[in-house]
């Protein structure tokens, strides 16, 4: 899907703001993209069960660090109102938005979608210092690409980790927040922090073999799965820890969807979290755990008919 890219960004908005958290970051070889030229790459992503489709990754630089996405036309008509999708921890916009069917979903219903790679995941720049993973950086990193593609207002969905990235952003950007879509992340947003520490040292053990806690096992296989940076991961669960506070989640006042697998462990409750937003709601996702949700047919209906029924 897509025709290619201009050297050219489509626009932009001034980057000016808010960029006084600029730092330099242990990385590993020469940042890949400048803000002057943007570099692609072609490659085959599966749109649910349709043929291998040709589609292009960009890349632009956020304050410096190389981040890729893909941006998706809407099929049909076009409603003017494009959603930015964030995944979660070791996942890449292919492996949570494309393989899934979201984005098929998304664009069959007249939606232009746009796919980041968060920093550290799929194409974008690996780096590993903790300190680099701060949630508000990735929220800015989303900011900014809203920024290089001139969109002034989008719906903004996450996944776990991009869930929580997604509600910083909403509470940091509320005029460019139409609506916010929280997958797999309730109460954690608030209270404790999602995955514990014990995901990074499981990203660091020499073999899958060495693990004996089940959750350690299955986020080590996932991230193997994906042929993640491992180095990168673990930094990422390290310095990517922090929560809204309860004040903060009330302060967003767009239209709220909190979605969580009912047989979910990592996500905590969404039921509460979703009654802190001021125009909050919950979606249950019958007999999925955090990993089984991603794709399931309740999840897509319920965000659906949320599009469809906010203002």
């Amino acid at each position: 899907m897509g025709s290619g890219f201009s050297a050219e960004p489509p626009g932009t908005i001034s980057l000016s703001r808010r960029q006084g958290r600029q730092r330099s970051f242990a990385r590993r070889g020469p940042a890949r993209c400048s803000h002057i030229l943007a570099l692609s790459r072609r490659v085959l992503v599966l749109l649910g069960s349709a043929a291998p489709t040709e589609t292009t990754v960009l890349e632009f630089s956020s304050a410096g660090i190389c981040i890729a996405y893909a941006d998706f036309p809407p099929k049909g008509s076009d409603r003017g109102e494009p959603i930015l999708l964030i995944h979660g921890f070791a996942s890449s916009h292919v492996v949570n938005w494309v393989n899934p069917g979201w984005v098929r979903t998304l664009t069959e219903a007249g939606r232009r979608a746009i796919a980041m790679d968060i920093r550290g995941h799929g194409r974008s720049e690996k780096l590993y210092s903790p300190e680099a993973y701060h949630t508000e950086l990735m929220a800015d990193d989303a900011r900014r690409l809203l920024d290089e593609l001139a969109i002034e207002r989008a719906d903004v969905m996450g996944y776990s980790m991009g869930a929580r990235i997604a509600a910083f952003f909403a509470f940091a950007e509320p005029a460019r927040t139409r609506s916010l879509i929280l997958g797999g992340l309730g109460r954690h947003l608030i209270e404790g922090v999602g995955l514990p520490l014990g995901i990074a040292d499981a990203m660091e053990v020499g073999s899958i073999d060495d693990l004996v806690d089940p959750q350690q096992r299955t986020f080590r296989a996932f991230a193997d799965q994906t042929k993640s940076d491992r180095a990168a991961l673990a930094a990422c669960i390290r310095g990517s820890r922090q929560t809204l506070t309860v004040e903060q989640v009330a302060a967003i006042s767009c239209p709220t969807l909190v979605a969580v697998g009912s047989r979910d462990t990592v996500a905590g409750d969404p039921q509460t979290l979703a009654a802190l937003f001021p125009h909050g709601e919950a979606l249950d996702i019958p007999g999925r755990d955090h990993m089984l949700a991603v794709g399931d047919k309740v999840f897509k209906a319920g965000v659906l008919s949320f599009l469809a029924r906010r203002p």
